[in-house]
């Protein structure tokens, strides 16, 4: 049977997929059956860094051809990766810890094969953002996600004016060697509310900081903490 537009002998071209992969954020058994299989069966696997990914393919066993996609390069990488899924190929994206898109390349590439009436196929598995969540202790029914907020303190500050009102748990994530300046302005704008740092999630010295913001501070300040965290904080009682 020819379909609607299709003239006699003519061969339509296989669909490409991109799948949506989320991989661990440190302990490597969070990967999950389904992301193991994707990444076998794909052509390609568009990642952050291609070591990061490399070690992660090396410890189950998988070789793939991979491709850098990261920030600011991604509209650079489109044109190639569309190409390939136009080609009837199968990609992965994937980020170097978590779930791509979420503060993490994603969008951009998501949005191009949209357009493109290319199949997008999201495999769920580790997020920092969730990880952090379910066992903060915070109100989670309602919750605002910022991500990384503004770093210079003017942008920093009307960011935090506009979330005086907020009444759902506020989620940023952080780099550590900003935290103590962070959670000043925090507790100058939105009061000494509770919060709690959720750091090396999933990891062996996994923690969770809970307390007041002039607590924290006082526990913290003076300590060197690197890497980043999820900080989360409370909302505006009702």
């Amino acid at each position: 049977m020819i379909g609607i537009g299709e003239k006699p002998g003519m061969v339509k071209k296989p669909s490409g997929v991109l799948y949506i992969v989320a991989t661990p954020i440190g302990n490597l058994e969070d990967i999950t059956l389904r992301a193991l299989r994707i990444l076998k069966e794909v052509d390609l696997i568009a990642c952050e860094d291609t070591r990061v990914t490399l070690k992660l393919l090396n410890k189950f066993g998988l070789k793939k051809k991979l491709i850098s996609y990261f920030q600011p390069k991604e509209i650079d990488r489109l044109p190639l990766i569309l190409n390939f899924l136009k080609e009837g190929k199968k990609v992965a994206l994937v980020s170097d810890a978590g779930t791509p898109g979420i503060s993490d390349p994603g969008y951009r590439l998501v949005q191009a094969a949209i357009t493109e009436n290319i199949p997008v196929v999201p495999i769920p598995g580790a997020s920092a953002l969730t990880t952090a969540l379910c066992a903060c202790g915070l109100p989670i029914n309602r919750f605002l996600f910022i991500g990384f907020p503004p770093s210079k303190e003017g942008k920093l500050r009307h960011l935090l004016e506009t979330l005086k009102e907020e009444i759902g748990t506020i989620i940023f994530y952080l780099p550590l060697r900003r935290l103590i300046p962070f959670l000043k302005l925090v507790l100058e704008i939105l009061g000494n509310r509770r919060i709690v740092i959720a750091r090396e999630l999933t990891k062996i010295h996994e923690e969770f900081i809970r307390g007041n913001l002039s607590e924290v501070i006082t526990r913290l300040e003076g300590i060197n903490l690197r890497g980043e965290a999820t900080i989360l904080v409370e909302g505006k009682g009702e």
